[in-house]
Protein backbone atom coordinates (compact mmCIF):
# COMPACT_ATOMS: atom_id res chain seq x y z
CA UNK A 1 0.00 0.00 0.00
CA UNK A 2 1.33 3.16 -1.09
CA UNK A 3 1.24 5.40 2.32
CA UNK A 4 1.18 9.25 0.69
CA UNK A 5 -1.85 7.78 -1.60
CA UNK A 6 -3.18 6.39 1.62
CA UNK A 7 -2.80 9.64 3.23
CA UNK A 8 -3.94 11.69 0.49
CA UNK A 9 -7.42 9.53 1.02
CA UNK A 10 -7.65 10.73 4.15
CA UNK A 11 -6.96 13.97 3.79
CA UNK A 12 -3.57 14.59 4.03
CA UNK A 13 -3.43 13.44 7.63
CA UNK A 14 -3.80 10.16 9.46
CA UNK A 15 -2.81 8.20 12.95
CA UNK A 16 -0.05 5.54 12.36
CA UNK A 17 -2.21 2.56 13.57
CA UNK A 18 -4.79 3.67 11.14
CA UNK A 19 -2.26 3.62 8.14
CA UNK A 20 -0.82 0.15 9.26
CA UNK A 21 -4.43 -1.28 9.79
CA UNK A 22 -5.10 -0.15 6.01
CA UNK A 23 -1.91 -2.34 4.50
CA UNK A 24 0.96 0.49 4.54
CA UNK A 25 3.87 -1.47 5.83
CA UNK A 26 6.69 0.30 8.67
CA UNK A 27 9.26 -0.13 5.93
CA UNK A 28 7.28 2.26 2.98
CA UNK A 29 5.92 4.91 6.09
CA UNK A 30 9.52 5.14 6.67
CA UNK A 31 10.94 5.85 3.40
CA UNK A 32 8.74 8.46 2.44
CA UNK A 33 9.56 10.12 5.90
CA UNK A 34 12.96 9.83 5.24
CA UNK A 35 12.53 11.50 2.11
CA UNK A 36 10.47 14.25 2.94
CA UNK A 37 6.88 13.63 1.61
CA UNK A 38 5.68 12.77 4.70
CA UNK A 39 6.43 14.34 8.47
CA UNK A 40 5.33 13.60 12.26
CA UNK A 41 2.68 16.19 13.29
CA UNK A 42 2.19 14.33 16.83
CA UNK A 43 3.10 11.22 18.15
CA UNK A 44 1.34 8.52 16.49
CA UNK A 45 0.46 10.90 13.48
CA UNK A 46 1.80 11.59 10.25
CA UNK A 47 0.93 14.30 7.66
CA UNK A 48 1.88 14.84 4.09
CA UNK A 49 4.30 18.21 3.68
CA UNK A 50 1.65 20.22 1.90
CA UNK A 51 -1.64 18.91 4.03
CA UNK A 52 -3.95 22.15 5.45
CA UNK A 53 -1.44 23.62 8.09
CA UNK A 54 -5.18 24.78 9.94
CA UNK A 55 -5.75 20.54 10.29
CA UNK A 56 -1.99 19.68 11.16
CA UNK A 57 -1.82 22.24 14.08
CA UNK A 58 -5.15 21.11 15.25
CA UNK A 59 -3.63 17.25 15.22
CA UNK A 60 -0.41 18.69 16.53
CA UNK A 61 -2.57 20.09 19.78
CA UNK A 62 -4.93 17.33 20.07
CA UNK A 63 -7.79 19.05 19.13
CA UNK A 64 -10.25 18.71 15.98
CA UNK A 65 -11.72 21.67 13.94
CA UNK A 66 -15.60 22.21 15.24
CA UNK A 67 -18.52 24.90 15.62
CA UNK A 68 -18.61 27.37 12.86
CA UNK A 69 -14.69 26.27 11.72
CA UNK A 70 -16.27 22.79 10.77
CA UNK A 71 -19.21 24.58 9.83
CA UNK A 72 -17.71 26.58 7.33
CA UNK A 73 -14.97 23.90 6.70
CA UNK A 74 -17.76 21.31 5.10
CA UNK A 75 -19.79 24.11 3.46
CA UNK A 76 -22.09 25.44 5.40
CA UNK A 77 -23.62 29.17 5.04
CA UNK A 78 -21.43 30.92 7.97
CA UNK A 79 -22.71 34.54 8.42
CA UNK A 80 -19.43 36.12 9.10
CA UNK A 81 -15.81 34.63 9.65
CA UNK A 82 -14.19 34.07 13.01
CA UNK A 83 -11.21 33.21 14.74
CA UNK A 84 -10.23 29.21 14.76
CA UNK A 85 -12.88 27.12 17.12
CA UNK A 86 -11.72 23.71 18.17
CA UNK A 87 -13.24 21.38 20.30
CA UNK A 88 -10.97 19.16 23.34
CA UNK A 89 -12.16 16.29 25.24
CA UNK A 90 -13.58 17.02 28.85
CA UNK A 91 -10.77 15.12 30.28
CA UNK A 92 -8.04 16.16 28.19
CA UNK A 93 -4.52 17.98 29.45
CA UNK A 94 -4.31 21.65 28.71
CA UNK A 95 -4.13 22.71 25.47
CA UNK A 96 -1.61 25.20 24.02
CA UNK A 97 -3.44 27.25 21.36
CA UNK A 98 -2.73 30.64 20.40
CA UNK A 99 -5.32 32.72 22.31
CA UNK A 100 -7.26 34.18 19.57
CA UNK A 101 -8.07 30.31 18.71
CA UNK A 102 -11.60 29.27 20.99
CA UNK A 103 -11.61 26.44 22.77
CA UNK A 104 -14.66 23.78 23.29
CA UNK A 105 -14.15 21.64 26.43
CA UNK A 106 -17.57 19.60 26.08
CA UNK A 107 -18.36 16.10 25.69
CA UNK A 108 -19.63 15.03 22.05
CA UNK A 109 -23.11 14.04 21.23
CA UNK A 110 -21.68 11.80 18.84
CA UNK A 111 -18.25 10.12 20.32
CA UNK A 112 -15.25 10.89 18.09
CA UNK A 113 -14.20 9.05 15.43
CA UNK A 114 -10.08 8.19 17.36
CA UNK A 115 -9.44 9.45 13.60
CA UNK A 116 -11.03 12.66 12.96
CA UNK A 117 -9.45 16.19 12.51
CA UNK A 118 -13.03 17.92 11.42
CA UNK A 119 -15.79 17.22 14.84
CA UNK A 120 -18.51 15.11 13.33
CA UNK A 121 -22.02 17.17 11.92
CA UNK A 122 -24.21 16.71 14.73
CA UNK A 123 -20.96 17.61 17.74
CA UNK A 124 -20.69 20.46 14.89
CA UNK A 125 -23.98 21.52 14.98
CA UNK A 126 -24.41 21.22 18.98
CA UNK A 127 -21.52 23.66 19.44
CA UNK A 128 -22.91 26.33 17.38
CA UNK A 129 -25.92 26.00 19.02
CA UNK A 130 -24.09 26.99 22.44
CA UNK A 131 -21.70 29.26 21.08
CA UNK A 132 -23.41 31.49 18.25
CA UNK A 133 -26.05 34.06 18.90
CA UNK A 134 -29.07 33.05 17.81
CA UNK A 135 -29.52 34.14 14.47
CA UNK A 136 -26.00 32.95 13.62
CA UNK A 137 -26.91 29.54 14.70
CA UNK A 138 -29.87 28.93 13.01
CA UNK A 139 -28.49 30.53 9.78
CA UNK A 140 -25.59 27.89 9.93
CA UNK A 141 -28.51 24.60 11.19
CA UNK A 142 -30.44 25.49 8.15
CA UNK A 143 -27.74 25.91 5.55
CA UNK A 144 -26.90 22.31 6.92
CA UNK A 145 -30.85 20.87 6.83
CA UNK A 146 -31.24 23.21 3.31
CA UNK A 147 -28.46 20.43 1.62
CA UNK A 148 -29.73 17.91 3.04
CA UNK A 149 -26.94 16.68 5.28
CA UNK A 150 -29.21 15.94 8.27
CA UNK A 151 -32.93 16.68 9.00
CA UNK A 152 -34.73 17.78 11.58
CA UNK A 153 -36.22 14.09 12.61
CA UNK A 154 -33.07 12.87 13.01
CA UNK A 155 -31.77 15.85 14.89
CA UNK A 156 -34.89 15.37 17.74
CA UNK A 157 -33.51 11.58 18.17
CA UNK A 158 -30.65 13.10 20.45
CA UNK A 159 -30.76 14.65 24.13
CA UNK A 160 -30.61 18.48 23.32
CA UNK A 161 -29.56 21.22 25.17
CA UNK A 162 -32.43 23.66 25.53
CA UNK A 163 -30.46 25.94 23.44
CA UNK A 164 -30.42 23.46 20.91
CA UNK A 165 -34.02 22.39 21.05
CA UNK A 166 -34.41 25.93 20.77
CA UNK A 167 -32.12 26.63 17.00
CA UNK A 168 -33.98 23.37 15.53
CA UNK A 169 -37.75 24.75 16.82
CA UNK A 170 -36.67 27.72 14.26
CA UNK A 171 -34.83 26.33 11.59
CA UNK A 172 -36.33 25.25 8.60
CA UNK A 173 -35.05 23.11 5.55
CA UNK A 174 -36.54 25.66 2.74
CA UNK A 175 -34.10 29.08 2.66
CA UNK A 176 -32.07 28.41 -0.26
CA UNK A 177 -28.82 31.20 1.20
CA UNK A 178 -27.99 32.46 4.95
CA UNK A 179 -29.17 35.52 3.57
CA UNK A 180 -33.07 34.33 2.97
CA UNK A 181 -32.34 33.11 6.61
CA UNK A 182 -31.66 36.39 8.15
CA UNK A 183 -34.23 38.19 6.83
CA UNK A 184 -37.07 35.47 7.50
CA UNK A 185 -35.28 35.39 11.30
CA UNK A 186 -35.44 38.99 11.61
CA UNK A 187 -38.94 39.66 10.42
CA UNK A 188 -40.31 37.17 12.34
CA UNK A 189 -41.66 39.62 14.90
CA UNK A 190 -44.34 40.88 12.45
CA UNK A 191 -46.05 37.87 12.66
CA UNK A 192 -46.95 37.60 8.78
CA UNK A 193 -46.50 34.65 6.98
CA UNK A 194 -42.79 34.56 4.81
CA UNK A 195 -42.02 31.52 2.64
CA UNK A 196 -38.74 31.68 1.66
CA UNK A 197 -38.20 29.82 -2.42
CA UNK A 198 -41.81 29.99 -3.21
CA UNK A 199 -42.80 28.97 -6.12
CA UNK A 200 -44.31 32.01 -8.25
CA UNK A 201 -44.77 32.29 -12.02
CA UNK A 202 -43.14 29.62 -13.01
CA UNK A 203 -40.10 30.73 -10.78
CA UNK A 204 -38.90 30.28 -7.15
CA UNK A 205 -38.55 33.83 -5.59
CA UNK A 206 -36.49 34.37 -2.02
CA UNK A 207 -39.35 35.09 -0.12
CA UNK A 208 -42.91 35.80 -0.57
CA UNK A 209 -44.50 38.08 2.70
CA UNK A 210 -47.65 37.16 2.77
CA UNK A 211 -49.93 36.43 -0.91
CA UNK A 212 -48.04 39.21 -2.55
CA UNK A 213 -45.13 40.93 -1.56
CA UNK A 214 -41.85 39.32 -2.86
CA UNK A 215 -38.50 39.96 -1.43
CA UNK A 216 -35.40 39.16 -4.08
CA UNK A 217 -32.32 39.02 -2.98
CA UNK A 218 -28.73 39.63 -4.55
CA UNK A 219 -26.18 37.97 -3.39
CA UNK A 220 -22.48 39.14 -2.97
CA UNK A 221 -21.39 38.44 -6.40
CA UNK A 222 -25.00 38.90 -8.56
CA UNK A 223 -24.05 39.74 -11.76
CA UNK A 224 -24.41 39.02 -15.85
CA UNK A 225 -26.80 36.71 -16.94
CA UNK A 226 -28.29 35.96 -13.88
CA UNK A 227 -29.24 39.08 -12.75
CA UNK A 228 -30.74 40.02 -16.21
CA UNK A 229 -32.99 37.10 -15.81
CA UNK A 230 -34.04 38.04 -12.38
CA UNK A 231 -34.70 41.58 -13.81
CA UNK A 232 -37.43 40.14 -16.39
CA UNK A 233 -38.98 37.90 -13.49
CA UNK A 234 -39.51 40.74 -11.05
CA UNK A 235 -41.38 43.06 -14.54
CA UNK A 236 -43.47 39.55 -14.68
CA UNK A 237 -44.23 39.35 -10.89
CA UNK A 238 -45.20 43.08 -11.56
CA UNK A 239 -47.57 43.03 -14.34
CA UNK A 240 -49.12 40.20 -12.63
CA UNK A 241 -49.84 42.15 -9.71
CA UNK A 242 -47.21 41.17 -7.19
CA UNK A 243 -45.07 43.81 -5.73
CA UNK A 244 -41.38 43.11 -5.46
CA UNK A 245 -38.96 44.75 -3.35
CA UNK A 246 -35.43 43.80 -4.03
CA UNK A 247 -32.03 44.14 -1.69
CA UNK A 248 -28.32 43.51 -1.94
CA UNK A 249 -26.52 41.25 0.07
CA UNK A 250 -24.35 45.14 1.73
CA UNK A 251 -27.88 46.34 2.43
CA UNK A 252 -28.68 43.26 4.37
CA UNK A 253 -25.71 42.72 6.27
CA UNK A 254 -24.64 46.32 6.70
CA UNK A 255 -27.68 48.38 6.44
CA UNK A 256 -30.27 46.03 7.76
CA UNK A 257 -32.71 49.33 9.51
CA UNK A 258 -32.94 50.69 6.24
CA UNK A 259 -34.50 47.45 4.85
CA UNK A 260 -36.62 46.39 7.70
CA UNK A 261 -38.18 49.96 7.31
CA UNK A 262 -39.27 49.41 3.47
CA UNK A 263 -40.61 46.23 4.32
CA UNK A 264 -42.66 47.82 7.57
CA UNK A 265 -43.97 50.68 5.32
CA UNK A 266 -45.05 48.22 1.93
CA UNK A 267 -46.66 45.57 5.06
CA UNK A 268 -48.37 48.89 6.77
CA UNK A 269 -49.50 50.07 3.41
CA UNK A 270 -51.25 46.20 2.42
CA UNK A 271 -48.70 44.99 -0.23
CA UNK A 272 -48.53 41.47 1.13
CA UNK A 273 -52.12 41.20 0.05
CA UNK A 274 -54.39 40.41 -2.91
Amino acid sequence: MDPIAELERRGGVARIVSLRAAGVSAHALRRVKEGGAVRTVRRGWVALRDADPIVTGAVARGVVLSCVSAAERIGLWVPTRSTLHVAARPNAARVKVPPQVVVHWSRPVVPRDPDATVDELVNTLMLVAQCQPLEAAVVIWESALNKGLIDGAFLRGFDLPPRARQVLALARPFSDSGLETIVVFRLRWMNVLMLPQAWVCGHRVDVLVGERLVIQIDGATHTGAQRTSDIEHDAELMLRGYHVLRFSYEQIMERWPEVQAVVMQAVAQGKHRT
